[in-house]
């Protein structure tokens, strides 16, 4: 099982196999399109990795740009992206907290699974780095623009059964303006081999004898979703 930041520099191939299983509910468009109209908008995905919400946002709005630390990440969801035959997006390496964008210049960010990174890699200084970030969101921002986040709420369960280890930053949240709620992300595989293979790579060997023990093909995730207006 590599760290998570193992998995940006060294494994995208292996998770963009495990986020293409992901809500296959297609409950993350859903819950998007409750917050916000996508049409006409200029778009910037945070943390884009692969490509997951971009792929979802692209054909749908007027722009996307997908930013991230990771140019192994960037360059398979660029090559998704051509293949989608959609010509409004674009791809650039960039953190949270200093996006190569002129002031008031979109309409939506979105964030997934992402800005958490702020806090869990930013030690003493994690709530510092957390208000840069979010600094950062509001300068690009045009008025009344929103911010709309997604992160874990836990990864084989039923209902929300959020990581200790991120407590404090989903607090961050709540203090810092952002309403939420959260949904069902569940992951299906082609088979419990797949399952039991992807979930041992990413989630550990507890989690893989986890899938084999209850025979899920389908893997239960929740997802919380953040957001607010500016």
């Amino acid at each position: 099982m590599p760290t998570e930041k193992e998995v940006y520099d060294k494994y995208a191939d292996e998770y963009e196999q495990l986020v293409k299983r992901e809500d296959y509910q297609d409950n993350i468009l859903k819950e998007i399109r409750l917050l916000v109209s996508l049409a006409d908008l200029d778009v910037v995905d945070l943390g884009a990795g692969t490509g997951r919400l971009t792929r979802l946002l692209a054909p749908r709005v007027r722009s996307i740009k997908a930013y991230d630390s990771s140019a192994h990440m960037l360059e398979i969801a660029a090559d998704s992206l051509r293949k989608m035959n959609v010509e409004n997006w674009q791809t650039d390496v960039a953190d949270h907290r200093n996006i190569p964008l002129e002031d008031s210049s979109v309409d939506l960010i979105v964030s997934g699974w992402s800005f958490c990174y702020l806090a869990v890699w930013g030690g003493d200084e994690w709530k510092s780095a957390l208000e840069d970030g979010l600094k950062e969101m509001r300068r690009i921002l045009r008025p009344s623009g929103m911010v709309i986040i997604f992160e874990t709420m836990g990864t084989g369960h039923q209902e929300p059964n959020p990581p200790a280890h991120l407590a404090e930053y989903y607090a961050w949240l709540t203090e810092a303006g952002f309403g939420s709620s959260w949904l069902r992300t569940d992951y299906q595989f082609k088979s419990i081999d797949e399952a039991e293979e992807l979930s041992t790579f990413f989630f550990g060997k507890e989690m893989g004898e986890k899938v084999i023990r209850e025979n899920w093909q389908i893997l239960p995730e929740c997802t919380g979703i953040w957001w607010q207006r500016f």
